[in-house]
């Protein structure tokens, strides 16, 4: 200890702490006394320097909060207990190619089965009404499957869905059903123009009520069919009522649609009445109904596919998107109050337009055979009608084939400017 001590010793031992009656005391060579000194006392870290945690449960955003939960299905037990287990593997891989639809290159060749699965998952996460990834999705869809997505689509007095969704309705195929009543589309729409394109060619039930159709939109719907053969080329039922722009010249397009079965042209502006009655009973074979027909009543035309649920989204997003509308209810009450016009909904329109045309008479035909087998008749009357009526079928097919590779011949300047359009 001495040694340590002596202030000449050449060895450097750094400070020494020496023990006396329970306190520690420091030995500094240079002042050659003892003090005591208290040391500090290092605080202990856990983790290093440079380590943080920070808690980011409310920082999260709700989609990844969804994507955590949705793992796992919660359920009460009896006692009243919470009870969680896990999805399947299948169930989150098919969630997380609903949440990324949009990027899916092609569906063409994949299981029905699965494929309809997957659009409900789309659909629930309401995939279908994004603006541009909506449309690109749907098209998947649609290009794969066809008559699957939609086979059925009423769009009767949804004006504002046509004019909101139109890419997305143009891009349904292979349709046989299609309402489009009360929507005064006119004749340049362009869903009008898509009528006549191949995706098309499958619709069987072409409901054009009220639409303020004239000549010139007949004429332009028709020319795939009176020359290309191409078209609505399988239609069986159509609708034209409440069109007064319609005369005799526009009847005669339709008389290039050889498969019709019913035939609705009420309210519109015939002049001659009783000529054009003759002319669709003797080149098309439809025969005059003096009672309104059940094809006519708009009751068989319902959306149906896997898009049912997507057409009304489309639909609440546009109610939604009108609603504010609806708190000028009273300015409108003050304008009646006063004597100015007020705008009147298509609804109202629809329901002066089918007062019309129980006012102007009924104009609706059917095939014999067509009716017969929903109203058969007697089997006398029954028996001589057919006798009549396969004669002049007989007739009228002769006269179709010699006078159809004439009017192939001759072909107006018109329907060559519309031939160029195709």
């Amino acid at each position: 200890m001495s040694d340590c001590l002596h202030p000449g010793s050449d060895l450097d031992t750094g400070p020494i702490y020496v023990r006396e009656n329970g306190q520690l005391h420091v030995v500094h060579r240079g002042a050659g006394g003892i003090r005591s000194v208290t040391p500090r006392a290092r605080p202990f870290r856990l983790f290093s320097r440079g380590f943080s945690v920070e808690l980011c449960m409310n920082r999260e955003d709700d989609r990844a909060r969804r994507q955590r939960t949705d793992h796992f299905i919660f359920t009460y037990t009896k006692e009243g207990n919470l009870r969680y287990s896990a999805k399947s593997l299948f169930s989150l891989v098919l969630g997380y190619i609903s949440d990324n639809v949009d990027h899916i290159d092609s569906l063409i060749g994949f299981p029905e089965q699965i494929a309809e699965k997957l659009f409900s998952a789309a659909e629930a996460r309401q995939k279908f009404t994004e603006p541009v990834t909506g449309l690109r999705a749907l098209q998947k869809f649609t290009e794969a499957y066809g008559s699957l997505v939609l086979c059925s689509l009423c769009l009767r007095n949804r004006y504002l869905v046509i004019s909101e969704k139109l890419d997305e309705i143009k891009s349904f195929r292979e349709l046989t059903c299609l309402d489009l009543s009360c929507c005064k589309l006119g004749d340049e729409h362009e869903l009008l123009e898509h009528l006549t394109k191949e995706a098309l060619s499958s619709v069987k039930r072409l409901l054009l009520k009220d639409n303020s159709l004239s000549d010139a939109g007949l004429r332009r719907m028709t020319a795939p069919v009176r020359v290309l053969k191409k078209g609505l080329e399988n239609l069986l039922v159509l609708d034209l009522s409440c069109n007064p722009k319609i005369t005799d010249v526009g009847i005669g397009y339709l008389l290039s649609f050889k498969k019709l079965n019913c035939l609705d042209i009420s309210g519109t502006g015939l002049k001659d009445v009783n000529a054009v009655i003759k002319r669709i009973q003797t080149q098309i074979g439809l025969v005059h109904s003096k009672v309104p027909l059940k094809e006519f009543d708009h009751s068989n035309c319902k959306t149906e596919g896997w898009a049912e649920q997507t057409v009304l989204q489309w639909e609440q997003a546009v109610m939604e998107a009108i609603k504010p509308q609806d708190d000028l209810r009273s300015r409108t009450a003050a304008l009646r109050f006063y004597g100015k016009t007020h705008r009147i909904d298509e609804v109202v329109k629809c329901k002066l337009a089918e007062t019309e045309t129980k006012a102007s008479g009924n104009l609706q035909f059917y095939k014999e055979k067509v009716r017969n087998c929903h109203l058969p008749l007697k089997k006398e009357v029954a028996g001589s009608h057919e006798l009549k009526n396969n004669k002049k079928r007989a007739l009228a097919e002769q006269e179709r084939e010699r006078t159809s590779k004439q009017k192939h011949l001759c072909l107006t300047v018109e329907d060559w400017d519309l031939l160029n359009t195709y």
